[in-house]
């Protein structure tokens, strides 16, 4: 995947989005600024009841809670740090690899990326050609690419951890994931698989199959998210919560049976995902 300094697109989509902003109240800046304020009183509730139940427990709770909502944020500082290294890392094998291409050893500048170190300095010192290799290994790559769904888990013959779960009792119109980010909203809910060209009305509900740190830009102006894979903790649902974007993940075939720009309810305390019209 390219970064961002390779191809802002995905930089530019999410500001585009923001631009179809008109509310003044769903402003980004003022939406996160009241799931703070509905985290900060959710907070103090809790301190309350601790200390409600036995004062010096209560004290302890009230304590950890706060050093936690203070200092969670760090557990990013290592790898925002590690980024960097790696970021100069690429730009440098890509530096070699546009002068393998240019010396005809190379077919692309990115072939690199195909290759070990090891084999990268062998192509370097000997001048070998492992343009096959390469091939056959970017032929694998864009296949997995075109994949339309990632197993959650397997097991160690190879079964899909999903297909061996009995399927929770539906109306039909009814999906039942994981609920990874309180609320409820109602919207209109565009299929997105590539967060660079995703073009989205402020209060849409993204549905996609699974999101990473590229994804979270698009958070600043949708309602909800739903996705087809992921893990409370992970990335997206993480600043979900953050944003108070309700959010249902695990939703299985979500990109398939939720069609582009159908109107959908997504209940984060459930975990569930209704179909509209």
């Amino acid at each position: 995947m390219e970064h961002w300094t390779e191809d802002p697109a995905p930089v530019f989509a999410a500001l585009a989005n923001c631009l179809r902003v008109t509310d003044p109240e769903q402003a980004p800046y003022r939406r996160f600024g009241r799931a703070a304020e509905r985290a900060e009183s959710m907070l103090a509730e809790l301190d309350t009841r601790a200390r409600r139940e036995h004062a010096l427990r209560g004290r302890l709770a009230g304590f950890f809670l706060r050093r936690s909502r203070e200092l969670s944020g760090l557990r990013e500082t290592g790898k925002f740090a590690g980024l960097y290294a790696l970021r100069d890392r690429r730009r440098r094998l890509l530096l070699i690899g546009a002068q393998l291409h240019t010396q005809g050893l190379f077919t692309a500048a990115d072939d690199v990326t195909f290759l070990d170190l090891p084999e990268l300095r062998t192509v370097v010192e000997t001048g070998a050609d492992l343009r096959a290799t390469i091939a056959s290994r970017r032929a694998e790559y864009e296949r997995e690419l075109r994949r339309r769904t990632v197993p959650v888990a397997l097991l160690s013959d190879g079964a899909d951890v999903e297909t061996l779960l009995t399927a929770p009792p539906s109306d039909g119109r009814t999906r039942t994931g994981m609920g990874a980010a309180s609320g409820r909203v109602t919207g209109r809910a565009p299929v997105v698989r590539d967060p660079s060209d995703a073009a989205l009305e402020p209060g849409d509900i993204l549905v996609a199959p699974t999101t990473d740190p590229g994804w979270p830009p698009l958070f600043l102006t949708t309602g909800g998210l739903v996705a087809e894979t992921g893990a409370v903790m992970a990335h997206g649902p993480t600043v979900a919560r953050e944003y108070g974007i309700p959010a249902v993940i695990c939703v299985p075939a979500a990109t398939t049976h939720i069609r582009d720009g159908q109107l959908i309810t997504v209940d984060g305390a459930a975990g569930t995902v209704t179909l509209g019209s």
